[in-house]
């Protein structure tokens, strides 16, 4: 490693630190630091100021934050909420999302505003867990039948979503079938993992070793947390599939290995979280926007006018099938859900670099899809949280 090498890395770090403290000041501006990162992020990048460029530092721990946002992603799932009538209707909500998603995104290659309609067309069929549970955490909905609803549904669609893009746009694997094969393998080593887990689970010495060291300087559980995100990446990445799917996929087991009923590590989540949006995920975003081409979307008008184009896309998308939800939450919540439906961003930042770095996407035009997403988080979970204190039992 060259000298001098992690000045770009330091600035990226400062950034990470300042926005978020510097928010803290003003508590009634309502703007997630995610935002202002990536805004910053694309300042201080090769297209304005130049200050800093995407050397090898920065990709390697932008690399390791963008699996631990879709491995935290993951730890989100409550793979006991995905059954019953709940499951139907989210299931039956991501396809009615998916289908008006290619519809949508046709018509604007159609116009001449998109080249790659498919690969958008998976993008906008997500939401973002990270951005939406903390809303309705906040707003006290989590475990009201409504946000189980929503829960439930943002899990599908990331699920939904995460599949499609591994089996249709893998770097290396060739076919549909081949990919097919592969992600049917992983789901069975998941399963296998899963079991032998459990069966483990009842080795009393070994239950006891890990509560004896959980607490101290081995550090045991966020150890092995860090060896599954980081075997899964390796796993998938040697099958010529996207690091998206074997994040989020350890995150996944993890939170179904992790049903702690006795309280015995109450603050292993929180720990994970503190390692991930502490260290890594911040340099995700912030190189996220340094590598934003703003030039090109401020000197291509038909580029920016794509920007509120993807904001309306998100809305119509992810908002318009909470209307299967009307019988059971009333007008008011179904309208509530599809805003934080359509609030999406880091699942846009990734599917973004990912279609650049395939070859399927422009710079600009993933700089008008984030933007899109960007504008989503702006503006639809405060219109929702505006909404939601008003009860209603139409």
């Amino acid at each position: 490693m060259e000298e001098g090498s992690l000045r770009g890395l330091a600035i990226v770090a400062a950034v990470g630190f300042f926005v978020p403290l510097l928010l803290g000041f003003v508590p009634r501006l309502r703007l997630p630091s995610v935002v202002l990162e990536i805004a910053v992020g694309a300042v201080i990048g090769p297209s304005v100021l130049g200050w800093v460029q995407v050397d090898e530092p920065i990709r390697l721990f932008s690399r390791l934050g963008f699996a631990s946002l879709l491995f935290l992603a993951g730890l989100e799932i409550e793979l006991d909420l995905l059954r019953g009538a709940l499951l139907r209707l989210a299931a039956w909500g991501f396809l009615f999302s998916l289908l008006l998603s290619v519809v949508f995104c046709y018509a604007l290659r159609a116009a001449g505003l998109l080249e790659t309609p498919l690969l958008v067309a998976i993008l906008l069929s997500a939401t973002s867990v990270g951005l939406v549970i903390p809303v309705l955490k906040d707003a006290g909905e989590i475990a009201s039948p409504f946000g189980q609803l929503v829960v439930v549904a943002i899990s599908i669609a990331d699920f939904g979503a995460i599949l499609l893009l591994t089996l249709l746009f893998s770097t290396q694997s060739g076919s549909v079938s081949e990919t097919f094969f592969l992600l049917a393998t992983v789901g069975l080593l998941c399963v296998l993992i899963a079991l032998a887990a459990t069966g483990l689970g009842r080795w009393k010495r070994l239950s006891e070793t890990l509560a004896r060291l959980q607490d101290t300087t081995a550090m045991i559980r966020i150890r092995g947390a860090a060896f599954l995100l980081i075997a899964f990446v390796v796993l998938v990445e040697e099958m010529g599939l996207e690091i998206i799917l074997g994040a989020f996929a350890a995150g996944v087991l993890l939170g179904y290995l992790d049903r702690d009923s006795l309280r015995t590590h109450p603050q292993f989540q929180s720990r994970l979280q503190a390692v991930g949006f502490g260290i890594f995920i911040p340099v995700f975003f912030v190189t996220s926007g340094l590598q934003l081409d703003l030039q090109g979307l401020v000197t291509g008008g038909s580029t920016l006018a794509v920007v509120p184009v993807f904001f309306a896309g998100l809305l119509l998308v992810r908002g318009v099938p909470a209307l299967l939800y009307v019988r059971l939450l009333g007008r008011r919540r179904a309208v509530v859900a599809g805003l934080l439906q359509a609030t999406s961003l880091p699942f846009l930042v990734a599917g973004a670099r990912i279609g650049v770095e395939l070859g399927k996407m422009s710079q600009a035009t993933a700089a008008a899809l984030i933007m899109g997403g960007i504008l989503s988080v702006l503006i639809l979970p405060s219109a929702a949280l505006s909404l939601l204190p008003e009860k209603s039992s139409d």
